[in-house]
């Protein structure tokens, strides 16, 4: 069983380094960013996920699973430090912190890696820039089948705090791949037979009138001005989703998931 050593500085290494990993630039430096939570450690254990290291406070064993869940971190010999309540809630980012967090490492996908022999179902995200949103929209791919997810130039960072929240796990469940030219992602999409499907009010096809058994990726845009213009004259497929009160449009987490439980509707027997 691996030691824990207490620290007792705000100066500390450790300490700095996870402040650090609440920008953007640092993350992507360090390949790392941390999740904090009880559920959110559990679920970065059970992923197998790279953990780097884990630190907590007298605060963990308040909640409960807290005594257990540092049982087996201890078991699992990861590295732990321990750190007043005062200066976890300095790096964390929750506003009623659970007392844990942990520092992962995080992979890196390129398209070829997410593919599948048949039956693809991607997700491209267009400048979606509410972490909350982007959250919401890989976890809900995760519940509906999507094999991977593409992050464009644009979008929040995935491993923003606030996403890695939002994801509730999903996170280490689902392959994200990065592509800095979202025009380009369209056309090695189209290159591997992967048809594009994108939602737009200009169109009288919606959702159900379209054959999504087939290869393909679904578009989501962003929350204001919503998809790309080049992506929709790229597009193979414009969709609408059928609605019947007076909203105009839907959150772009809400729409994609509309859209990717009909994916799932039409690719299964039993919906």
């Amino acid at each position: 069983m691996v030691d824990t050593d207490i620290i007792t500085s705000s100066s500390n290494s450790i300490v700095k380094q996870i402040k650090l990993l609440h920008k953007k630039r640092e993350r992507w430096n360090k390949k790392s960013f941390f999740i904090e939570g009880i559920r959110a450690v559990e679920q970065s254990i059970l992923a197998k996920a790279e953990i780097e290291y884990i630190v907590y406070s007298e605060k963990l064993f308040t909640n409960n699973g807290g005594k257990d869940l540092l049982e087996e971190v201890k078991k699992r010999n990861y590295k732990t430090y321990h750190i007043s309540d005062k200066l976890f809630k300095d790096i964390g980012d929750t506003e009623q912190p659970q007392g844990i967090l942990a520092v992962v490492r995080f992979k890196e996908y390129e398209l070829e890696d997410i593919l599948l022999s048949e039956s693809n179902f991607l997700i491209v995200l267009d400048r979606v820039q509410d972490p909350g949103n982007m959250g919401t929209i890989i976890r809900t791919a995760d519940a509906f089948g999507a094999n991977g997810i593409i992050v464009t130039s644009g979008c929040v960072d995935i491993y923003n705090p606030k996403t890695i929240r939002s994801t509730m796990g999903s996170i280490f469940q689902i392959p994200i791949v990065h592509f800095d030219d979202i025009k380009e992602c369209i056309m090695n999409l189209k290159k591997n037979n992967i048809e594009i499907i994108a939602t737009s009010l200009d169109t009288n096809k919606y959702s159900y009138d379209v054959d999504l058994k087939s290869d393909c990726a679904l578009v989501i845009g962003n929350e204001a001005s919503g998809i790309s213009k080049d992506v929709l004259d790229n597009s193979d497929y414009l969709i609408k989703i059928p609605m019947t009160g007076e909203a105009e449009s839907l959150n772009a987490a809400v729409a994609s998931g509309v859209v990717m439980y009909e994916v799932l509707r039409q690719r299964s027997k039993t919906l």
